[in-house]
């Protein structure tokens, strides 16, 4: 049996993007030449995606100016001022804020979908923002006119729209980033806004089919940010039976990085249900060695004592650069590291075939 394999989703961008975009931002580079540059780093991130053997690629996100904030990027009621996120090494981000209503995405990931699809025919993996990260751009206090109640209901509209788009554009695989899934249990370890983001998040699964389901996902991390994370101080053990509330089938997470992998591998093998499946992280991003194919093996070795080989697949813990000026990561580590893991994951495929094959003949 072949276990899949998939990206997060992250490349880092090349530095002439970057720049690109901090003029097109600062109103010196036309738009014409803003899309040029960006079209010609999506086809060489799909070239080098798909030279690394990888089944399902995306493309990079390289237009996105964040994983997170793409779908308010240059939105006329969106202020400074809102969350602020700190990383374990003391750098910060801060989300934008909601100033009125009503709340509308400015940007579809179904854009991005459209636009990678000119430079392939692989199957292609899309990644959207969860509802209820989006869910914190709400200030504490109640915008005049616009309740929390309304902007919720707003919020789950554009949520749905969002992955539908990428879903009737033929996307392989809708991978929803929830990785304030883990910070939620840092800023309240009550668990009680961790539910909360799981409820709302359901309210967008529960408006697709059985059959949508099959391709949609969430991926959970301790959030990487310059070679930093948000919460990795959070144990799995908080967040896994919530986790596995969430109405889809995939479930994608991070577990290169994680010091106790066998006692989180076995806390996923006494949730998880008979119609989900886990794709482990085999690839660390954060790490700058790139990982040797034994290494992924056997991590993919360690994994399957505990999941099911037809509920079992392959990931990336993270993205590699979720914020577009995030270059701390050098594109050739990030594309070695990705063929690592596709080849180890065939490895290790081939390993367990021959293992299962010995076991019948005898």
């Amino acid at each position: 049996m072949t276990i899949a394999t998939e990206p997060i989703g992250s490349i880092p961008r090349p530095q002439e993007l970057i720049q690109a975009f901090q003029e097109w931002e600062g109103g010196v580079l036309p738009d014409r030449v803003m899309l040029q540059i960006s079209e010609q780093v999506v086809a060489d991130t799909i070239q080098r995606f798909e030279e690394t053997g990888s089944p399902i690629i995306t493309d990079g996100e390289q237009s996105k100016p964040s994983f997170a904030t793409y779908p308010v990027h240059r939105a006329s009621n969106m202020a400074p001022g809102g969350v602020i996120i700190g990383f374990d090494d003391g750098h910060t981000r801060e989300l934008p804020r909601l100033t009125g209503g009503p709340f509308r995405y400015t940007t579809y990931a179904v854009s991005y979908l459209a636009a990678a699809r000119k430079f392939t025919n692989r199957p292609l993996k899309q990644a959207v923002i969860s509802a209820s990260a989006l869910s914190l751009l709400y200030p504490s206090e109640e915008i005049p006119g616009y309740s929390r109640e309304q902007f919720v209901d707003d919020l789950v509209e554009e949520a749905v729209k969002d992955i539908r788009g990428c879903l009737d554009a033929g996307a392989a695989a809708v991978q929803i980033d929830f990785t304030e899934g883990r910070l939620a249990l840092k800023l309240d370890p009550s668990g009680s806004l961790l539910n909360q983001f799981v409820e709302l998040n359901n309210r967008v699964l529960d408006r697709f089919s059985n059959q949508d389901r099959l391709l949609l996902g969430v991926h959970s991390c301790p959030g990487g940010d310059r070679g930093a994370t948000h919460s990795a101080g959070v144990a799995y053990a908080g967040l896994l039976p919530a986790l596995f509330r969430l109405n889809v089938k995939n479930f994608y997470l991070e577990m290169a990085g994680e010091a106790n992998r066998g006692r989180v591998l076995q806390q996923i093998r006494d949730l998880i249900s008979p119609q989900q499946r886990v794709f482990v992280g085999v690839i660390d991003p954060i790490n700058p060695r790139v990982e040797s194919v034994a290494e992924v093996r056997d991590r993919v070795l360690e994994a399957a004592r505990y999941i099911p080989l037809e509920q079992l697949g392959t990931t990336d813990d993270c993205g590699f650069s979720p914020f577009l000026d995030d270059a701390s990561t050098a594109r050739d580590l990030a594309f070695a590291k990705i063929a690592a893991r596709v080849q180890g994951t065939a490895l290790a495929s081939e390993t367990l075939h021959s293992t299962r094959a010995t076991v019948q003949t005898n």
